[in-house]
């Protein structure tokens, strides 16, 4: 029976860590819900946002934005990366950490250089890991991080922008489209491109504005606005994200769970009946041979 208590202690094993990734996966999931709401908020004020700024720069208007100025030649640039504090979470972290790679190699070959800023200790491990140096890192943006932090973030980029201490921001998140599906993608903030002067005429969209007391003035405040309304909302994209993919993850580990049981299940009940099988044997051949 040696045997059949060594697999009754692993399918105790295996069912206390079915009671782990459980929990986690209704925890993730309870996560998910509230990350999405918040998600959903922020997507559709950034695209109302983006939805009058368009329509400001299809008008016949003269204006412009340091925001919005495309240089000429890029020399210094920013990768913002977006990834977990926590794993056991899939390949969420690996997918994005891919889509960094490969960017950075980009910006090398073209001659741009390119300063990483890292969220999460996860990237931070593995960009460490493998010799790249980090600009900044944070570790304070949990599933659900706070406008005022990332405003704080926003700020600087928009004035180094501005400035001209950097050409453009990256920003490698996974884009939330759907609870199905989730992208890993390298999105470019800065410069701005929601303002395109194109030969459409703001009669378009069917919208007028008057401006009060100058459209130079309101475009000065919206245009900030709807880059830091794109900046949360990758964020708040990374999060949703990365709750869909725990909760992925969990589920799948409890479903190997229970199928791993059964299977220590059947194995101990077939070990159990073959002890005793082997101890009837033994009862029935020492009866005989005191006959």
């Amino acid at each position: 029976m040696a045997n059949a208590r060594l697999l009754v202690k692993r399918l105790k094993a295996v069912r206390n860590i079915r009671k782990i990734t459980r929990t986690m996966e209704l925890i993730a999931t309870s996560r998910f819900k509230k990350a999405m709401d918040r998600a959903t908020e922020a997507a559709e004020y950034t695209k109302k946002i983006s939805e009058i700024v368009g329509d400001l720069g299809r008008a016949s208007l003269s204006f412009a934005h340091p925001l919005l100025e495309k240089r000429t030649e890029e020399k210094r640039s920013i990768l913002l990366v977006l990834t977990s504090n926590r794993g056991l979470c899939g390949g969420y972290n690996a997918s994005v950490l891919r889509q960094t790679v490969a960017h950075v190699r980009e910006m090398k070959a073209k001659n741009v250089e390119c300063a990483l800023e890292v969220s999460g200790k996860r990237g931070i491990k593995f960009l460490n890991f493998q010799k790249y140096p980090l600009a900044a890192s944070y570790t304070n943006f949990e599933d659900q991080p706070a406008f005022a932090q990332v405003n704080e973030l926003g700020t600087r980029y928009a004035e180094d922008f501005i400035a001209g201490r950097i050409d453009r921001l990256d920003v490698a998140y996974t884009r939330f489209e759907s609870s199905s599906r989730q992208i890993a993608v390298v999105e470019s903030l800065l410069p701005l491109s929601s303002l395109s002067t194109g030969t459409d005429t703001a009669k378009d969209s069917g919208i007028e504005y008057e401006f009060l007391p100058s459209a130079q003035e309101v475009l000065e405040e919206i245009v900030p606005a709807a880059f830091r309304a794109k900046l949360f909302k990758c964020f708040l994209d990374a999060a949703v994200s990365e709750q869909i993919a725990r909760m992925v993850a969990m589920k799948g580990a409890t479903e190997n769970a229970d199928e791993m049981a059964g299977s220590l299940k059947q194995q101990y009940n077939r070990a159990r009946q073959a002890g005793i099988t082997s101890e009837l044997a033994e009862i029935i051949g020492g009866a005989a041979a005191l006959e």
